[in-house]
């Protein structure tokens, strides 16, 4: 006996050896691995057992911020940890600098927002005794005994799980994750205070990934679903009875018993909703953080945990909020679960969060918003939500002004919506930071929303106002900057004053247009310029002093330059032929075959189509270029064989062009009147062209010579077969008696034959009253046919 009393351990040595450092990937803190190397020693001093054990120490510096001495805070800690050797000083104070300088993400505040150590247990379970990891089976046997013990028993082990070097052995003890999580399942109902402080236990454990499996395993989310689920049934009774009492007692206010009660109702529904709140915080966090496997989202899906989600959004707890939102803003990448915020209206209740002074909730809110902005549905609720006005009051926020404005750039996408921008304080606050920029890069967020914004004419009104359009220009020739060009040339579209203020900076555009300029800044110069059409502006003087009717002519020639800057120039020919003088100088210069040319080369651009067929159109309203374009040219000819074209708006501008041609000259209108008749009526002239008769069937279709009656002519030089005045009136100028009495008797006008001129004959407001709209057919200032025409069919 004595023997082995000699052989007791008489003491324990401890050594700390290999100490490294490290920075915290999340948070502002400094992480020191170390070894422990223990040594159980004899009587006489021998080795009796060793132990190594591999272990890390957190320090935080909650204090260090940008203007801190990085220096002496190094000194500081390497003097209040031990585990530090002083002679790693100058490597903490490197990775001092770092975490100093290091930019720490809104993701990662949100992280950190829900890490297992900002989690508290409620007062009513704090235990004034500490848990100890070797008396993990006494705190298991206390989940079998009744709801207090298991409270207390589960406190107990949620102290030990806060801890994340004591997961590695909670996972180990099978027994109790096994108790916890039949307790969660057996007892959630009874008590709201074990629920919460169970889910806490396993979502510490969901914290870290590698865990995940374990927490599967239990099913413990698809219990806290269910959790969340009655919860929520829960609210929605509390807030029915506290509305019934309050209705009772607002009817009987006389009555104090009612009142009382009441009263004790609302403040037992605040302590009620404020342990389930916590409840349904916890709960989420844990089902977020196994969301990170995409098959496990979708089965919260199918669960309908986004319903869930914007149930929640009602409530006033910001944490809370922070934690939903969180939430929906990860599963909002995915289109179904985007539509389902849209049916439960998420964005009408997501707006009354913006803003508010939680900065947190705050920008993950734009977050979200922003994810939803894309979708033009939802885009249409923000407008209905109120969210122009508060987005734009958020620009004065540094931290919220990118979100922001990309928030209100898919907003101003929509026509319908940029009028409501000139109503709100956005637009001053986007021109104050276009200043601010001075010569700067300008954010592409920033210069695209005031290109899109541009293009509203009270928006351009209030853009323009003071020194703004002035201030652009300044800032656009110097910096040749391309996009404010933009942004000026959807500003020169409006009508009115705003167009007026052009007229000073017409001479520092038109020298813009020159071969030494970008490219890209010329297509935005010339496409400005042509915008002004503008009376009193003299383009003759323009196109003379800046030399420019060289220019548009070489670069009309095909392949000269890109596309657009060919279009743009084209563009500028139609605005600038509105000139009498103008127009004279291009019918001179050689412009009209020019665009023939280009005519035959693009034919099968629509837009490049149009805009030369407006040339035209603009053209023919003076002499000079008149003359040129029917005698000298072919255009005409392209202009017929266009009429009928696919796209409408060339249609209508042939239609236009060829009316005044015909106008003016006799050979042409007959082409332009045959040419018309034949695309009317093709289907009837294929038919009779190509039909083969019977001469035994019919006989009378043939003279007397057996000639067929049409002969070999053109079946258009046959005046007798179309329906026309001539058709109905004699010789004479007399009307038949049978057309006269059909005509009293209505039965005309029930056959159509007149009825069924086109309605472009009618005069209206678009037709002036010199000029018909037509160079054939019936005239409006025929009463007879006039008064015919307006008949009910």
């Amino acid at each position: 006996m004595d023997s082995l009393q000699a052989e007791d351990p008489r003491y324990l040595k401890r050594r700390v050896k290999g100490c490294t450092l490290d920075v915290h990937p999340t948070e502002k803190a400094l992480v020191v691995h170390y070894e422990v190397e223990a040594t159980i020693l004899g009587e006489l001093g021998d080795l009796m057992v060793g132990e190594r054990k591999e272990c890390q120490k957190i320090i935080r510096l909650k204090n260090l911020n940008a203007s801190t001495d990085t220096s002496s805070l190094a000194r500081k800690v390497v003097e209040e940890c031990r585990l530090i050797h002083p002679s790693k000083l100058h490597e903490v104070e490197q990775l001092l600098f770092y975490l100093q300088s290091r930019k720490q993400s809104n993701d990662n505040r949100e992280k950190k927002r829900i890490s297992p150590r900002d989690f508290t247990p409620y007062a009513g379970v704090e235990l004034d005794e500490e848990a100890n990891i070797n008396s993990i089976d006494e705190y298991v046997e206390l989940l079998y005994e009744g709801i207090q013990e298991k409270i207390r028993g589960a406190t107990l082990i949620f102290q030990l799980a806060r801890n994340p070097d004591n997961l590695k052995e909670l996972i180990q003890n099978e027994t109790a994750l096994g108790a916890l999580a039949r307790v969660l399942r057996e007892d959630w109902k009874q008590s709201v205070d074990l629920a919460t402080t169970i889910i806490y236990v396993f979502f510490c454990f969901s914290s870290f990934s590698q865990f995940h499996g374990l927490v599967t395993h239990f099913k413990i989310g698809a219990l806290c679903m269910n959790i969340i689920e009655h919860e929520l049934k829960r609210y929605d009774l509390w807030q029915d009875e506290l509305q019934k009492k309050k209705k009772a007692y607002e009817e009987f206010s006389d009555n104090q018993n009612l009142k009382k009660e009441h009263e004790k109702s609302f403040r037992k529904y605040q302590s009620l909703l404020t342990k389930q709140e916590q409840l349904l915080r916890v709960a989420l966090c844990l089902l977020l953080n196994l969301a990170e496997d995409t098959r496990t989202e979708l089965k919260m899906r199918n669960k309908n945990i986004v319903h869930m989600l914007v149930k929640i959004l009602d409530r006033g707890d910001e944490e809370l909020l922070l934690v939903v939102v969180s939430f929906l803003k990860k599963l909002s990448i995915f289109m179904e679960n985007k539509n389902d915020m849209a049916e439960m209206l998420a964005v009408e209740k997501l707006a009354r969060l913006v803003p508010c002074e939680h900065e947190e909730l705050l920008s993950t809110t734009t977050r979200l918003l922003l994810n939803l902005s894309f979708d033009m549905s939802l885009r249409s609720q923000m407008v209905q939500a109120g969210l122009i006005p508060k987005l734009s009051s958020l620009l004065a926020d540094e931290g919220q002004r990118q979100l922001s404005m990309c928030i209100l750039y898919h907003i101003s996408m929509d026509d319908r919506f940029k009028s409501m921008f000139a109503d709100t304080d956005c637009i001053p606050q986007l021109m104050r930071m276009v200043f601010d920029c001075g010569e700067e890069k300008m954010d592409v967020e920033l210069i695209s929303l005031c290109i899109n914004l541009a293009a509203n004419k009270s928006n351009a009104q209030v853009i323009c106002e003071g020194n703004g359009l002035k201030m652009l220009m300044k800032r656009a020739m110097k910096l040749k900057d391309v996009l404010v060009m933009k942004m000026i040339r959807n500003l020169s579209q409006h009508n009115g004053p705003t167009k007026s203020l052009f007229l000073d900076h017409v001479g520092d555009l038109a020298a813009q247009i020159c071969e030494e300029e970008a490219e890209e800044f010329v297509i935005e110069c010339l496409g400005t310029l042509a915008n002004l059409t503008i009376p009193d502006l003299d383009w003759a003087l323009v196109l003379k002093e800046y030399n420019l009717m060289a220019y548009l002519k070489d670069r009309l020639k095909p392949g000269s330059a890109e596309d657009d800057l060919i279009l743009e120039v084209v563009i500028m020919i139609g605005t600038v032929s509105t000139d009498d003088s103008c127009a004279a100088m291009l019918a001179k210069s050689g412009i009209i075959p020019a665009l023939i040319e280009l005519l035959n080369a693009q034919q099968e651009d629509d837009e490049f189509v149009c805009q030369i067929v407006y040339v035209f159109y603009q053209m023919v309203f003076h002499q000079a270029t008149r003359d040129v374009i029917i005698k000298d040219t072919q255009a005409p000819a392209y202009l017929i064989d266009l009429m009928h074209d696919n796209n409408a708006e060339i249609r209508k501008v042939c239609d236009n062009t060829l009316d005044i041609i015909a106008e003016y000259d006799e050979e042409w209108r007959k082409k332009i009147q045959t040419g018309k008749f034949r695309w009317y009526n093709g289907q009837w002239l294929e038919m009779v062209e190509n039909r083969q008769m019977d001469i035994a069937g019919e006989p009378c279709l043939y003279g007397e010579d057996g000639e067929y009656f049409i002969g070999n002519g053109d079946i258009l030089e046959r005046p007798d077969l179309f329906y026309s005045a001539d058709g109905i009136i004699g010789a004479d100028g007399t009307i038949s008696p049978e057309f006269y009495a059909d005509f009293q008797n209505g039965e005309l006008g029930q056959t159509g034959y007149l009825s069924s001129v086109p309605d472009q004959y009618v005069p209206s407001a678009h037709n002036p009253a010199g000029r018909p709209i037509s160079s054939y057919g019936f005239r409006p200032d025929e009463p007879f046919f006039y008064s015919y025409m307006t008949t009910s069919r």
